[in-house]
């Protein structure tokens, strides 16, 4: 009797955690104009793990025949997640880039780390989110302009509205987007080898603060990048997961996630100044007209978000 009772628990719990991983598809498939949906939508990765969870309950209590719709279940999270988990197979034969993309917290990053990480990893190109004058300031003293002399800057005076492109190489056709909230911006890299690279800054704001404008931006960065030829480097913080079809829809063009490109799925950058976090993944470094080998992520003092940094090899 007693074990009668716990197959029917385990029964309820394993079809609650699939009825979970259901949402969370639903969440990831559907392209969501309401606010609420597209917050939860953020979180959908965590609620397809459900499915795991759900059909180890449902075994476990032997029920084979809902087994056969956990079954399912899985296999429809798994046809959304695993392509991202598989490295791309052709390789390029051009010269390497490195990429940093960081947010830097209303300029309250370590200026020390962020100057670290761009000499430990030799950095060609750094893309900066939430840059101030005075964060501009302590990142020239702690010796950023010698590493990366080449600068487009357009600063917030405080708040999160500033981004910045600095960069090894000379820089120029700078260009700040209109349609945009904060600072959205891009220039024209010369690589010695490469020649012109085109390198964006992106910051869309937050989908929680003004769901509208989030909304629209994130159409306009997606103009842009479709008007865009390769070769191109893009490092950004959307405000937005793979989860979002926002997101998604960059990738419908000439751009590919590093991250995907490398095989290492969903990077989770963001909260990084919590306990508990981070738990969602909202800097992204897209490529064009190249293939990324490495990438991960990294923690700087004094900011909320993780950095991404991506090694690139570019075509010829």
């Amino acid at each position: 009797m007693m074990r009668k009772w716990v197959d029917r628990a385990l029964l309820v719990l394993g079809w609650g955690a699939l009825i979970a991983a259901v949402v969370g598809i639903v969440l990831h498939i559907v392209n969501w104009q309401q606010k609420p949906m597209v917050l939860l939508a953020s979180g959908a990765m965590w609620l397809m793990l459900g499915a795991v969870v759900g059909l180890a309950l449902i075994l476990a209590a032997r029920g084979w025949r809902s087994a056969v719709a956990g079954g399912g279940v899985l296999a429809g999270v798994l046809w959304l997640v695993v392509p991202s988990y598989i490295p791309e197979s052709r390789a390029a034969d051009g010269p390497e880039l490195v990429v940093l993309q960081s947010n830097i917290l209303f300029g309250q990053a370590d200026p020390a780390a962020v100057v670290a990480a761009v000499r430990d990893n030799t950095v060609d190109v750094l893309t900066i989110e939430e840059l101030t004058v005075d964060s501009i300031t302590r990142l020239r003293t702690a010796g950023l302009d010698n590493l990366l002399p080449y600068v487009y800057l357009e600063p917030a005076q405080s708040g999160g509205g500033g981004t910045g492109i600095y960069s090894r190489y000379p820089l120029r056709d700078t260009k700040k987007y209109d349609g945009f909230i904060m600072s959205n911006i891009s220039a024209t890299m010369e690589h010695p080898q490469r020649g012109p690279i085109s390198v964006f800054a992106f910051h869309p704001i937050p989908p929680n603060l003004h769901f509208a404008a989030w909304s629209a931006e994130m159409r306009r960065v997606d103009e842009i990048l479709a008007a865009t030829s390769a070769p191109a480097i893009v490092g950004a913080d959307f405000n937005a997961t793979q989860n979002h079809s926002a997101y998604r829809a960059l990738l419908d063009g000439p751009f590919a996630s590093a991250a995907d490109q490398t095989g290492d799925g969903v990077l989770l950058t963001f909260p990084a100044d919590r306990r508990w976090g981070p738990v969602i993944g909202i800097d992204h470094i897209l490529v064009a007209g190249g293939v990324a080998e490495q990438i991960r992520t990294l923690t700087l003092p004094g900011t909320d978000h993780r950095a991404v940094l991506a090694t690139v090899r570019m075509d010829r």
